[in-house]
This record gives C-alpha cells, structure tokens and sequence, in this order.
C-alpha cells in the first residue's frame, strides 16, 4: 500500500528480513535502500537478484540481528515501525503472537526490537477474521506482546486511531470509532459504558466475553454479558 500511494514519497526500509515485495518495489524505483539481517525471498525473486547484482547490491545491505534490531539503532535511525496485530484491545494492548491466547500463530520476531525503538510505532490489522466471526478488537487481548505505552497508532481497513497522547477511555472510543469492524461497535461501546469506575474501565468479569463468545458458539457476535 504505501509503494502504491502517490502521496508517499520514495523511502528507505530498515528491517529485520527483506522479503519479495521490498525488492520489487526497489526494481520500481520506490524504496531507494534496504536494511536487514536476512534475506527470505522466494527462488523467482533469488534468480531476479542474481540477474541483477550490480543494481542491487548498491541498495541492499544485510548486518547481524545484533546491529539491525539493535533499539538504540532502531531510535537513533527515528524509525516509524509497521507491523502486524492479530488482535488488539480498545486500550491499544497487542497480541501478535498467539490465536484465542493460546494457539501460537508465529513468534514475536523483531516486533518487539522495532516496537519498543521506534519513533512511532504502528500496528495493522483486518478489522475481523473468520467471515465476520472473530474481531481483531475486543475488551481485552488473550496474550499481550506490545502493552499500549508503546503503540502509537493502529489501522485497520475502516481508519487510523492515534492513541499518541490519549487517556485509556479515549483511546478505547478512537480505536471503536476508527478501527473496529461496525458490527462489533455496539458491544464494544456496550463494553465500555458498563459503570466501571477507575482511570481505566476494566470489569474482570466480561473482559473475555467476545473470547467466550466464540469458544461457545463459533462466533464472537453472540456475546452475553455476566452480571456482576
């Protein structure tokens, strides 16, 4: 998306692995360096490289993990860091690792390096999963890689919530409003308007009711509320 935008001028990538799309999109003139500690491309793309050494090997340096996800490096650099959620909550907590809190979908990689370095840190998700019956935002994440003191902003399809600044109850109506799929605002609004007192309205009793919702029925739609 960003190598499509036209309002995004061309960039440099520094990163942990340099996958297919970096490299065409350095062919296409739109990232003009690229830094990481591995190079995990597909045999079409290792053969257009080799076809191409000499104008690739101006624009592309690999270093050892140690220098490329070094946080100091990452901080001196004022990196804005992009990556993946598979789930967040409507305080800006992420889970990036683990399906239902439990399943491990992949490690935490150099999220974390990247996250905690950054000049800002970003994190994109599909605002649902599974048709429509999984929301990427719920009450409260299942397993929490990245606390919100360290993300920034999140986007999903419906917008961008920039959480730079906010307290948890504006945060969690900017995520709502801007990033959550329009079937699941109702009861996350529902969620955060249940007379929880404190700086931050968390209730113990409903905050993994989406989670709940789906392991009992297949869908996180029917949610059912526990009175206290």
């Amino acid at each position: 998306a960003m190598g499509e935008s036209k309002e995004i001028p061309d960039f440099e990538v520094y990163t942990e692995v340099i996958q297919d799309a970096v490299i065409d999109l350095m062919e296409s003139g739109r990232i003009k360096f690229a830094s990481g500690c591995s190079l995990t491309v597909s045999n079409p793309c290792v053969e257009k490289i080799y076809k191409n050494l000499e104008f690739f090997k101006e624009r592309v340096v690999l270093r050892p993990s140690e220098y490329s996800n070094n946080q100091e490096v990452v901080r001196r650099l004022g990196v804005i860091a992009i990556n993946t959620a598979l789930e967040a909550d409507i305080f800006g907590n992420i889970n990036s690792t683990h399906v239902m809190g439990t399943k491990m979908m992949n490690g935490i990689g150099g999220s974390g390096d990247f996250t905690r370095g950054a000049y800002v840190s970003i994190f994109v998700t599909p605002s649902t999963a599974k048709d429509g019956k999984i929301s990427a935002f719920v009450p409260m994440v299942a397993h929490e890689d990245h606390s919100e003191h360290s993300v920034k902003i999140i986007i999903s399809e419906y917008g961008i919530a920039d959480l730079r600044g906010k307290s948890p109850r504006e945060r969690a109506e900017e995520i709502i409003e801007k990033c959550a799929h329009p079937d699941y605002r109702p009861l996350l609004h529902e969620y955060l308007n249940n007379q929880v007192k404190g700086q931050t309205p968390f209730d113990p009793y409903n905050c993994y009711a989406f989670h709940k919702a789906f392991l009992e029925t297949g869908d996180m739609h029917n949610v059912k509320w526990e009175n206290k």
